[in-house]
């Protein structure tokens, strides 16, 4: 998303707008009250629903996107720990097929985490993400064929080919969960609403003689920033909040797995 790139600038003019719909609904109410014909009329019940749906919005994009980061982070630890579990029942296949199953298993796990390390380059996390489908594809094909293999443990394709399964399975459960977000039309009516509030907060200082810029810069200041780290917790691939610190347990596994021997 080229907007997150682009998050601190845009969270700035986001800002600026606020300010700008506080001066005008300002003026608008000023305009309003020094018309002879104006009637102290009550706008509560606007304010309230505007307002009221403004917080619902907020509080159910803030929490949709702290559920969805959390739920990307512990699909790490699942994936780490499906694939540790695969590594370790490479012990029930012959000995002769398992140095070459080890050696496709840390360009695997190579391939995987180069894949996330280029998220904010679409093209080269495609062909990575490629690259790991075809290593997939040869791990399942030399398992099937040193699980038949007659010095094979017993049962080692029960053991083995389901902890495979799982393992490449949770590529398509990781990369559904990068995709799953809010329509951006949510965004834009959140914009819209937040606009509209102020609006009317503006309409509702008319009667004060003094602009009070804190006031009005404080609102600003936490919609605005509030808008910023919900978008942010949605692509935490591409911005600031990240899950980085999390794919250290793949890091970690990949140590654990020791060097690929040079061809």
């Amino acid at each position: 998303m080229v907007f997150l790139k682009l998050g601190p600038v845009l969270a700035g003019g986001l800002f600026v707008a606020i300010l700008g719909f506080l001066a005008l609904g300002r003026r608008l109410g000023k305009r309003r009250l020094a018309s002879a014909e104006a009637a102290p009329t009550q706008f509560g019940t606007v304010e309230g629903a505007v307002f009221g749906l403004l917080g619902l919005l907020l509080a159910f994009t803030f929490s949709g996107a702290a559920g969805r980061f959390d739920d990307r982070k512990r699909l790490i630890t699942v994936e780490a720990n499906a694939i540790g579990t695969a590594w370790l029942r490479i012990d029930v296949a012959a000995a002769e097929a398992q140095p070459p199953l080890r050696a496709l298993f840390r360009r695997y796990l190579d391939s995987r985490l180069a894949t996330y390390r280029q998220a904010g380059d679409p093209d080269s996390a495609h062909a990575e993400f490629a690259r790991s489908a075809v290593l997939q594809g040869e791990i399942w094909s030399r398992a099937v064929a040193a699980c038949g293999d007659p010095r094979a443990s017993p049962g080692a394709c029960v053991v083995l080919l389901p902890a495979l399964n799982e393992m490449i399975d949770i590529t398509t459960t990781r990369l559904m969960a990068t995709r799953m977000h809010p329509p951006a039309a949510i965004f834009a009516l959140l914009v819209a609403l937040t606009l509209a509030g102020a609006l009317l907060a503006g309409h509702g200082m008319a009667g004060s003689q003094a602009w009070s810029w804190m006031h009005a810069a404080s609102f600003a200041a936490v919609m605005a920033v509030t808008i910023y780290v919900i978008a942010d917790m949605e692509y935490p691939r591409l911005g600031y909040i990240t899950v980085d610190s999390a794919d250290q347990v793949l890091v970690d596994l990949r140590q654990s797995l020791g060097e690929t021997p040079a061809p």
